[in-house]
């Protein structure tokens, strides 16, 4: 699957989203035609393709877009990486922060590149434990690290806005590979960072 960005969205997907979109305006006992939903269900599909741009881009094409062969060995860290996703179960936003670092093995990626990995994944129907693992498998694969860790921290509005409505919920999980998985010196050091 080829690495792209959503630019311009498909005339006919958006047609087809919207149209479903009205329908549903129309079973929740609005009246699509009313003037401040006349554009929505357009709306709705533009973002629906937005949010779940994910599917069209590959992970490991964008961090190989970027690899530099460098000896260096420690810890590499991008913390607090902004996250949005859609929980697979209600299609309603989970939002919060990824921690990632990797050990490089002879080959080091640009940073962004890690930033845009998050955001590949992070960019589809998801599960936060799901996501935390693809992203970690994602690094490892692309660079073949020493090892990779992944801890995210997210508050999920399906926990929020109904069921049980426990607005200061944070989930997080962690997902670790080689070295952050077998030397606990070097998971403790990973995880004092993100603190």
């Amino acid at each position: 699957m080829a690495y792209k960005r959503i630019d311009n969205y498909d005339e006919e997907v958006t047609a087809q989203i919207a149209s479903h979109v009205k329908e549903i305006l129309r079973l929740l006992g609005e009246n699509e035609q009313r003037e401040g939903l006349l554009k929505t269900p357009e709306r709705v599909a533009k973002s629906m393709q937005f949010l779940t741009k994910g599917y069209f881009e590959d992970g490991v094409e964008i961090i190989r877009q970027a690899v530099f062969e460098e000896e260096y060995s420690q810890m590499v860290l991008v913390k607090d990486i902004e996250l949005y996703s859609l929980c697979e179960h209600h299609m309603l936003p989970f939002i919060g922060k990824c921690h990632v670092a990797y050990i490089p093995n002879g080959k080091i990626t640009g940073l962004s590149k890690i930033a845009r990995v998050v955001e590949t994944f992070a960019r589809r129907l998801q599960v936060q434990e799901r996501l935390t693992v693809q992203i970690r498998d994602c690094i490892q694969e692309a660079l073949q690290p020493l090892g990779v860790a992944v801890v995210i921290e997210a508050m999920h509005s399906c926990m929020v806005l109904r069921g049980v409505e426990k607005a200061n919920a944070v989930t997080s999980t962690s997902a670790f590979s080689g070295a952050f998985l077998n030397s606990e010196k070097t998971r403790n050091e990973f995880l004092n960072l993100i603190k």
